[in-house]
């Protein structure tokens, strides 16, 4: 993605969540390759009884993208497009194109993220939002981190099933 972001520091944070993100990692896939050209049916199943699947997992992703960016930007007016906090739910019966839209829901709160970090203030980085126990640039820290994390767990559940 191509930011117009100057400050150093903002850069910096901007390639962490493309690399975690988009780009080709050395620490092994990026979370939007691990749902690349993945079948709904694949994306949908439970191979772990009561455990999240990997299209839960990608619309928990973009709503932490989406908190991360309420956060940010102290914009209380900001709402999911979708319902159902941390884990929202998959479509009943969803299919490929159902699957197909919320990859472009992740897309989306991906660009949105990254667009209100290359904003961002870099002077506020290091400040804390009231009552919070993170810097805004912990936070958008985080938000790569979680990226990779329920990446790793994706893969597995996609090796689960034998893709």
């Amino acid at each position: 993605m191509t930011h117009r972001a100057r400050d150093p520091r903002i850069i910096q944070l901007l390639h962490a969540l493309d690399s975690a993100y988009l780009k080709r990692g050395w620490h092994g896939p990026v979370l939007r390759a691990v749902v690349k050209d993945l079948p709904a049916t694949v994306a949908r199943h439970h191979p772990v009884r009561g455990r999240h699947s990997i299209w839960e997992l990608a619309l928990h992703t973009a709503y932490w993208k989406y908190i991360v960016r309420r956060r940010i930007t102290g914009d209380e007016s900001l709402t999911f497009p979708r319902t159902g906090a941390n884990f929202p739910a998959v479509p009943a019966g969803g299919g490929k194109k159902e699957w197909q839209a919320d990859l472009r829901l992740l897309d989306q709160q991906h660009r949105l993220l990254c667009d209100a970090v290359a904003s961002f203030p870099p002077t506020r980085l290091g400040r804390k939002r009231p009552r919070a126990p993170w810097t805004y640039a912990e936070e958008i820290q985080g938000a790569a981190a979680h990226d990779l994390y329920h990446a790793g767990q994706m893969m597995m559940l996609r090796r689960m099933q034998g893709e």
